[in-house]
């Protein structure tokens, strides 16, 4: 009864996860459309990363050959001492159709950043996500699985650092294209270099600064 009266005033309470990072350069799998319930797919970019190119079905991804990657300003940054905003693949909040351009506060419980508080706008997932998992779009985080960093800004085999993991030092963020530096950055300085800290997190009203990045709200 008490989470019915909390969805009806706006409200949700917070439930507990996991952290990881990657930026694998992909198209989001939220770019696709009728993914879920939205205005229209997150922006997509082109091979420069600050392009935008047609937000639909037609752009295939860097990944599979096509044009469309990950747009270098879809990065974290900080806000304040205590908060940065950003943007995560995530397996949660109901699959693709619940979660596509949602945001959601996250509370870091563990590790050097114990306290503080992230906002980040879902716009991808992942197959190989755990439940309630946010991989966190971190220039110089790790390809992961796929890699479209080496066709679109040959990136080595395995990406920047290792595949799993990413750069190991701030001075290595110096390796990538200089729109994504300060987000590489920012992981060795607001965020501490934190290992895949722990979390709580609650869905919230997203940012117009973060909408303003994708363009992309829920419906």
């Amino acid at each position: 009864m008490l989470l019915q009266i909390l969805t009806f005033i706006g409200l949700s309470l917070a439930e507990s996860g996991k952290t990881t990072r990657y930026w694998d350069c992909c198209k989001g799998s939220c770019g696709w459309e009728k993914k879920a319930n939205v205005d229209k797919p997150i922006d997509t970019c082109a091979k420069d990363g600050t392009t935008r190119v047609a937000s639909n079905d037609t752009v295939k991804s860097g990944c599979d050959g096509g044009t469309g990657y990950m747009c270098y300003d879809q990065t974290p940054w900080q806000v304040s001492d205590s908060l940065s905003y950003g943007f995560a693949a995530a397996a949660c909040c109901g699959g693709e159709s619940g979660a596509c351009c949602g945001c959601y506060e996250l509370t870091f419980t563990s590790g050097p950043v114990n306290g503080k508080k992230m906002i980040v706008q879902i716009t991808n997932t992942g197959g190989d996500l755990g439940s309630n998992q946010f991989d966190l779009a971190i220039p110089g985080g790790g390809v992961g699985i796929y890699n479209g960093c080496t066709s679109q800004s040959g990136a080595p085999a395995d990406g920047w650092g290792s595949r799993y993991g990413g750069v190991s030092s701030r001075s290595e963020c110096s390796q990538l294209p200089s729109g994504l530096q300060a987000g590489c950055q920012w992981r060795f300085d607001w965020f501490a270099n934190a290992d895949n800290p722990n979390i709580n997190f609650t869905n919230v009203k997203c940012p117009s600064e973060i909408i303003a990045k994708t363009n992309c709200n829920r419906i």
